[in-house]
């Protein structure tokens, strides 16, 4: 993952040190809200499936580097597609995948010599736009303004926050032997097509050290 890293650092584009401003979700009281009432709400209003494109900013080590990727998500079959270039144009890789497999359709002979990008590049996605409610068995703990679920994952556990006038997911969050390992954050939500997007992301990944921050461009469906 390390060399994965370096990586990175030689092909984006480096773009200073201003960090992408994402507006914090408005916190409204929610003591007397029904949880099972947000996730129903929030499971309404997600698009079940859609293409973005997507400015992204990769921050390692005290230096950020810009690229832009196109992402097709069909959450109804867990599939997405992503296409990544650099801010010239130039296509960097492009790969699907679903829950059980990531395929590189293309990349650059470069970045193939770093180890296995795909997988990297794929769980991040995975991680950002699936899997986004809570199970109906997920451990309720009501806070006055937020509402979270918690439920095992693999050799950890999951943590969903919902807040806001809108009861969205603002927080998934990932921990094994309660360290955090990664956490996603979901900024600055707006309906469009009769769903909600967030219009920013933020994913730190706690183990590796780095953090992305994806802004909404343009949606296309």
């Amino acid at each position: 993952m390390k060399r994965l890293i370096v990586l990175f650092l030689g092909v984006f584009l480096a773009v200073g040190c201003a960090r992408v401003p994402f507006q914090e979700t408005t916190l409204v009281p929610l003591e007397s809200v029904d949880p099972s009432s947000v996730v129903e709400s929030f499971k309404a209003g997600l698009p079940a499936n859609f293409q973005v494109l997507n400015s992204v900013v990769f921050e390692y080590n005290w230096r950020k580097f810009l690229g832009l990727g196109n992402v097709d998500v069909d959450r109804q079959e867990n599939r997405f597609r992503v296409v990544c270039l650099n801010p010239m144009g130039v296509k960097l890789f492009e790969l699907s995948g679903d829950r059980n497999a990531i395929v590189t359709d293309y990349a650059l002979d470069a970045l193939m010599k770093y180890g296995d990008l795909p997988t990297a590049v794929g769980n991040d996605i995975r991680r950002i736009y699936f899997d986004v409610v809570p199970s109906a068995s997920a451990q309720v703990s009501k806070g006055k303004y937020t509402i979270s679920f918690r439920q095992p994952d693999g050799a950890g556990y999951m943590e969903y926050v919902f807040a806001g006038k809108d009861r969205d997911l603002i927080e998934k969050s990932y921990y094994e032997d309660d360290d955090l390992v990664w956490r996603v954050s979901y900024y600055e939500y707006r309906e469009q097509n009769g769903k909600r997007y967030p219009q920013g992301i933020v994913l730190v990944n706690y183990q590796y050290g780095y953090q992305l921050t994806v802004r909404q461009k343009e949606l296309y469906s």
